[in-house]
Formats: structure tokens, sequence, C-alpha cells
């Protein structure tokens, strides 16, 4: 697909930081492919405290 200023501007992500943020939308539909969390490890920072 070639870049014209019509699909630049269908495909605009306004608002978004990076052009690989998500939406909560997109999120749920790939939610479902993403690997269950490892129970092994050190636990994150946050959950260490």
């Amino acid at each position: 697909m070639a870049w014209t200023e019509l699909t630049r501007r269908q495909h605009d992500r306004v608002g978004d930081k990076y052009a690989s943020e998500l939406t909560d939308p997109e999120w749920a539909l790939i939610a479902p492919f993403m690997p269950a969390p490892k129970s092994t490890g050190r636990l994150p920072k946050l959950l260490a405290a």
C-alpha cells in the first residue's frame, strides 16, 4: 500500500506519544496471544517493596 495524503490521514494516530502505542480495544484483540507471566525469577520492583 502506498502512503498517499489520504491514507496518511486515515491511519494517523493523533494523540499517541509513540506509533507503537495500542488502544484498549487493540490490546483486547492481542491479549489472548500474549504468553502467561512467568512464576519464577525476581519480583518486579513495584511488588517487592
